[in-house]
């Protein structure tokens, strides 16, 4: 054991418990998740909950090259592979369903999608993201059952807690559905991470905190924290062009994070910083752009206050 793990509790010298980590200790090598856009839509989307999304999103952007629904699940893993052969070549991997809401569909069509990602060679588990009011008892059974082959687990996109903040951003449904969720699904023997973004217009320190100590109380397993993003061709973007509201300067989201990190348990996996948005249709804030910057920028900020993750729980 490292000097570093003794002196934190985490491995890799980190201050938090990071989703590397944690799967090194649990495969005992690094996993990568394989981005896969399996054609799904949204409730938010198509007419059944809204139209148009939630108001920061264009999904678009956050899928890599190789990510296109016009191809089968394992063509996207094949091309994923062999995009990242050259960095990881002996690479074992997790299939990603990112793309909207891949729980949305007949259980025919998620049972066909999530059993081919699980027939590819070196696939070790599928990750699905999904809104928790797409999460049928059907669903839920099916999802126990191919845990039982490999791993599973779902992403749910909570982001606040905050009725008023959910409004405002269109997510279409109240935080009680979330709360309800993760019940069903830690009863069925499922993993959950969920997102929480960070500088949503009107949120104060304490309500971000709110929201992260709410997930953590409802028994999530992860967590992904993101960097609220103004991305072109969104409703968020004519807002912050109207001046509704301002992003987050680096500092006072590294503050914010950290704020959010001390008061999660060292058990829990932390599986994201922040979000990645694409430089060529980001609008705000442009200091984000620069991933590499930010992430030291971001280690250098834990290591001067003296971060450890749950210090606020003892």
């Amino acid at each position: 054991m490292s000097t570093e793990f003794e002196k934190y509790g985490f491995p890799d010298g980190k201050r938090y418990n990071s989703f590397v980590g944690y799967f090194r200790r649990k495969y005992g090598e690094r996993l990568h998740k394989i981005v896969l856009d399996a054609g799904f839509t949204c409730p938010n989307r198509d007419g059944n909950k809204g139209m148009g999304g939630c108001t920061y999103c264009n999904n678009q952007t956050f899928n890599p090259d190789y990510c296109k629904p016009t191809l089968t699940v394992t063509q996207q893993l094949e091309d994923g592979i062999r995009f990242f052969s050259h960095k990881y070549p002996s690479m074992r991997y997790l299939a990603y369903f990112q793309a909207y809401t891949n729980t949305y569909a007949s259980l025919e069509t998620l049972r066909a999608k999530y059993e081919e990602a699980l027939s590819v060679e070196g696939c070790v588990g599928i990750v699905i993201g999904t809104r928790p009011d797409c999460l049928g008892d059907d669903v839920l059974d099916l999802l126990a059952e191919l845990n039982e082959i490999k791993p599973v687990w779902v992403e749910l996109g909570l982001q606040t807690i905050h009725e008023d903040t959910a409004r405002y951003i269109r997510r279409g449904y109240p935080a009680q559905v979330y709360f309800d969720a993760v019940k069903k699904l830690k009863k069925a023997g499922i993993e959950v991470v969920t997102h929480i973004i960070l500088g949503l217009p009107g949120e104060t320190t304490d309500m971000m905190i709110a929201t992260t100590q709410a997930a953590v109380a409802a028994g999530t397993d992860g967590v992904k924290f993101h960097l609220l993003h103004v991305i072109e061709h969104t409703d968020l973007a004519k807002l912050y062009r109207a001046g509704e509201f301002e992003v987050l300067s680096m500092e006072r989201y590294f503050e914010l994070l950290a704020g959010c990190i001390e008061r999660i348990p060292p058990e829990m996996v932390v599986h994201r910083l922040t979000g990645d948005g694409d430089k060529r249709t980001l609008l705000a804030p442009l200091w984000s752009g620069n991933k590499k910057h930010v992430l030291n920028s971001m280690n250098r900020y834990f290591d001067e206050i003296g971060l450890v993750q749950g210090n606020m729980l003892k």
